[in-house]
């Protein structure tokens, strides 16, 4: 029975390690998709508002500037949304990067850079 109990006990100590990996790797994961996605969304809308400026300079029909900045604000109804998903991400990754047991793993440093790399 005592040798059942020790072989079980590696087992889930393997997985709980195999399960930090994994963990890592998707949260880091979705920190970073979500950091671009912040950007994509604050860059539509800087490249959206001169386009519209450009539009208006240059005598445009008047539909398509008013079409023109509804695409603008669309995307600007999107940055506090994808930021508030990153925030999330990022507290849910900064959970994970606490447990210190992982440190040693390439998963927890590879997530320890894109933390890094990224502010909320």
């Amino acid at each position: 029975f005592q040798t059942f109990q020790h072989y079980f006990k590696q087992i889930n100590l393997r997985n709980l390690a195999m399960d930090a990996k994994k963990q890592l790797r998707i949260k880091s994961g979705v920190v970073k998709r979500l950091n671009k996605e912040v950007q994509m969304y604050q860059k539509e809308v800087v490249d959206g508002e001169l386009k519209v400026q450009q539009m208006k300079d240059e005598g445009k029909d008047p539909y398509d500037i008013k079409k023109m900045g509804e695409v603008v604000d669309e995307s600007k109804a999107m940055v506090p949304d994808a930021r508030n998903r990153l925030r999330k991400a990022v507290e849910d990754l900064d959970l994970l990067l606490e447990d210190k047991s992982s440190a040693d793993l390439p998963e927890y440093k590879a997530a320890q850079e894109i933390r890094d790399d990224v502010s909320v």
